[in-house]
């Protein structure tokens, strides 16, 4: 069961759409000759079929209407002028993803019919990479192997996690889907201070980065608590310590807490600003 065999159509073809196709087909689960790819512009919709070998068409009603999944990637403003246009070609059956920000499934479901299979989900940048982190939130008439392919769709390109509440959603904003950012200034000031002490610019850089990955990869590979870990790399009078402490004087962990939070904060008002 699962992806295999269906026919996927990606409503939007920009970053996002191409980094889950790319994953998609990377690791085997569905054929190109079953996803779809929509765009407004023939230039960049052809770039994807020369690529990945993939349908494309300029009509979202005609992709939508071929679809056993349809997967909303337009920006979250033309959304519903979106959904006007396809609704009738989506199949009842059709299991229905979103990742656009702000726009709810009772929004959503507003166009479609009352026992439409509508998940949402926030996934991140790194998903280009094919390491993404995507928080799902699922619709009630969800069937078990809908939830299997929402799945399987984003754990192609990285990793997924399942919320039981649509709010939040917006949490998950704050943290993974905005936390991209607030990594790269973490590596960023870390390569300023390796600098600092006298490792040139691509050393810094490189060292830092591959720290942090190394770093999350332990957390997620293990399993551990980050506390523990940290310990771990942490000897009586030594240099971590020594770093720690001036961490923890400059307010790091508060900082980084107030930002997700700040964050989530923000999602909560602009997803407001969209109903209104």
């Amino acid at each position: 069961m699962g992806l295999k065999g269906k026919k996927v159509a990606f409503i939007g073809a920009g970053n996002m759409a191409e980094a889950i196709i790319r994953g998609l087909l990377k690791a085997d689960v569905v054929a190109a000759p079953d996803i779809l790819a929509t765009g407004r512009r023939q230039e960049r919709i052809d770039d994807l079929h020369r690529l990945y070998g993939l349908t494309v068409t300029l009509d979202n009603s005609e992709a939508a209407k071929q679809a056993d999944v349809v997967v909303l990637c337009v920006k979250p403003q033309i959304l519903e002028k979106v959904l006007s246009e396809i609704a009738g070609s989506i199949s009842p059956d059709a299991l229905v993803i979103s990742v656009a920000a702000g726009i709810t499934m009772q929004q959503i479901g507003a166009h479609l019919s009352e026992q439409a299979r509508i998940c949402r989900s926030m996934p991140n940048m790194p998903s280009v990479v094919g390491a993404g982190a995507a928080a799902l939130a699922c619709g009630k008439h969800l069937t078990d192997e809908d939830k299997q392919m929402a799945h399987e769709l984003f754990e192609s390109c990285g990793l997924a996690v399942e919320l039981h509440e649509e709010s939040l959603l917006d949490a998950a904003t704050g943290l993974s889907g905005s936390g991209p950012a607030y990594v790269f200034m973490i590596i960023e000031a870390l390569s300023d201070a390796g600098v600092k002490v006298g490792l040139n610019r691509r050393q810094a850089q490189k060292l830092a980065a591959q720290t942090v990955l190394g770093s999350a990869q332990l957390v997620i590979e293990t399993g551990e608590h980050p506390g523990v870990l940290k310990d771990r790399v942490t000897s009586p009078g030594g240099t971590a310590i020594a770093g720690l402490h001036t961490l923890e004087e400059g307010g790091l962990r508060t900082t980084l807490i107030n930002a997700v939070v700040a964050a989530t904060a923000r999602s909560r008002e602009l997803a407001t600003i969209k109903k209104s």
